[in-house]
């Protein structure tokens, strides 16, 4: 007997579609970055002024790993895989993803777990208090019991990720429309791609480093305990030899949806495609050497160091490169300031920016200074929220209108774009000064020379998470009631061919070329 589709929450579900499994990754990633970012405001709103407010500092520091916990793996990338699933298979002509019903499995295990991590905050012992980088033996000799459950929680999601990855990779290299090679594919499924590759290498390493913490926590083993005959510092090369390609895997989505929009709004195309694509690929390869350089305070030999701080600062070329290439579009091209180019030039300035302290923390002598101070978790979210946030909000409303064949209300998003704007740039700019001035990270509490700036970056906090609730309310309004954008229209082709475009027709779609009628 034949069934018809599904209805209700059986097609959401029980969905093979790329374009529903995109949609659901986007809901529970904006869902998670609420979350996490709830888990900020009590973060500054503690920090607004010296002394204990309205938390215990063990309340605190299970809000900074929390925090940072459902940011990257919840909040971010869900959100790149999202706009993966969506328009991947538009942009090479793919009738959907390679496998569809495991694109389902790996949505669905996230909520669980991520259910699974945030019901630790009501158990006994409370949430994992150890930071985002969970360091042993912080998370295994003196972890609280609620640890196993994040353990847990770690390994569905890395399953989630490969499984994904596999998906991306099967789908971009068997699935292109016949004549679109490798060279002719748009940049985003290029940075996708290598994204994925990445992904299947370091999620592994992320599971074996959990999984030697569930053997000591409950095994007896000492992989990292110095009494046992392990090494607490092998867990910070193991832990890190994953976090920094995983930095990586967070921002290259992020370029390939930026070298989207700048052409789109410049009206010209990508300035030096195969130098984009190159340059990808090396920050890719380089990603995976450079790993100790969040580690030059553990006593390495000066060799490594110096070898650690010359690889770090090898990736500011290629780096620079698309730097350069995306400016290089903008100039003399017919440019104007919509939304999304809005969030697109703020994306190049503030990710330069961090780009610049990024190059500062690489230099060995000079980091002894900034290690584990506000200066470094003023760098990391220059590249992190400017970098993937701001380009994952311009992506939304990039290509919102293709979606839902609605457009939103530009005024209103410009507004946000500003509010944004100012609130991340007063929350973030000013903890460079309290990092320089020595003011640690991960402090529940502070010295009195540390509490005005502290009192601007806490309002720049609150600020930055108001201009989220606009977001969300301009998109629940543009799906609802937006302007419906215009119907298709044939043209006449040079030939005699007619060009049909796709039904939403903004002024921002032409992402790929219209289809030969």
């Amino acid at each position: 007997m034949a069934h018809g589709p599904a209805k209700g929450i059986g097609r959401w579900l029980f969905t093979t579609n790329h374009k529903d499994i995109g949609t659901l990754y986007l809901w529970f990633s904006f869902a998670m970055f609420l979350l996490g970012g709830s888990f900020a405001m009590i973060i500054r709103a503690e920090l607004f002024e010296p002394g204990m407010q309205i938390i215990r500092p063990e309340f605190f520091n299970q809000m900074t790993t929390m925090h940072g916990l459902v940011m990257v793996f919840g909040a971010i990338m869900p959100a790149f895989v999202g706009l993966a699933n969506w328009m991947i298979p538009m942009m090479i002509g793919a009738p959907d993803m390679a496998l569809p019903r495991m694109n389902n499995l790996s949505f669905w295990i996230l909520p669980f777990a991520f259910a699974l991590m945030a019901s630790t905050l009501f158990m006994e012992g409370g949430a994992p208090n150890f930071g985002w980088t969970f360091y042993a033996p912080l998370s295994t000799t003196y972890a609280p019991p609620t640890v196993n459950y994040f353990i847990f929680a770690v390994h569905i999601m890395g399953a989630s990720s490969i499984m994904g990855s596999i998906n991306i990779i099967a789908t971009v290299l068997n699935m292109r429309a016949p004549g679109m090679t490798l060279m002719k594919m748009p940049m985003f499924v290029w940075t996708w791609l290598i994204t994925a590759f990445l992904l299947i290498a370091v999620m592994p390493v992320l599971a074996g480093a959990v999984t030697m913490m569930l053997m000591d926590i409950n095994f007896g083993t000492s992989f990292f305990d110095a009494a046992g005959g392990g090494d607490p510092v092998l867990f910070q090369h193991v832990f890190w030899f994953f976090g920094h390609p995983e930095v990586y895997i967070i921002i290259l989505p992020a370029f390939g949806v930026i070298s989207h929009i700048i052409p789109t709004f410049s009206r010209k195309p990508l300035f030096g495609y195969s130098s984009m694509v190159y340059a990808t690929a090396s920050i890719a390869f380089l990603s995976f050497i450079v790993w100790a350089h969040h580690m030059f305070l553990v006593g390495m030999p000066i060799g490594g160091e110096l070898y650690f701080m010359y690889a770090t600062m090898l990736i500011a070329i290629p780096t620079a490169a698309k730097v350069f290439n995306w400016i290089s579009t903008m100039f003399r091209g017919s440019m104007t300031f919509e939304t999304p180019m809005l969030f697109a030039i703020a994306f190049v300035i503030l990710f330069t920016i961090g780009g610049f302290t990024g190059v500062m923390v690489a230099i060995a002598p000079a980091d002894v200074q900034y290690h584990d101070s506000y200066f470094v978790v003023a760098h990391f979210h220059y590249v992190m929220v400017a970098g993937a946030v701001f380009s994952g909000t311009a992506a939304v409303y990039y290509w919102l209108p293709k979606w839902c064949g609605r457009m939103y209300d530009e005024s209103m998003a410009k507004m946000q774009f500003w509010i944004s704007f100012v609130g991340f740039n007063v929350t973030f700019f000013p903890q460079h000064f309290l990092g320089l001035a020595g003011m640690p990270r991960r402090y529940a509490d502070y010295a009195l020379q540390f509490s005005d700036w502290n009192m601007v970056s806490s309002i720049g906090a609150f600020t930055y998470g108001a201009s989220q609730l606009l977001f969300l309310f301009i998109v629940i309004r543009t799906i609802r009631s937006g302007t419906p954008v215009s119907e298709p229209k044939v043209w006449e082709g040079a030939e005699g061919l007619e060009w049909t475009l796709p039904t939403p027709v903004p002024y921002h779609t032409f992402s790929t070329p219209p289809e030969v009628k």
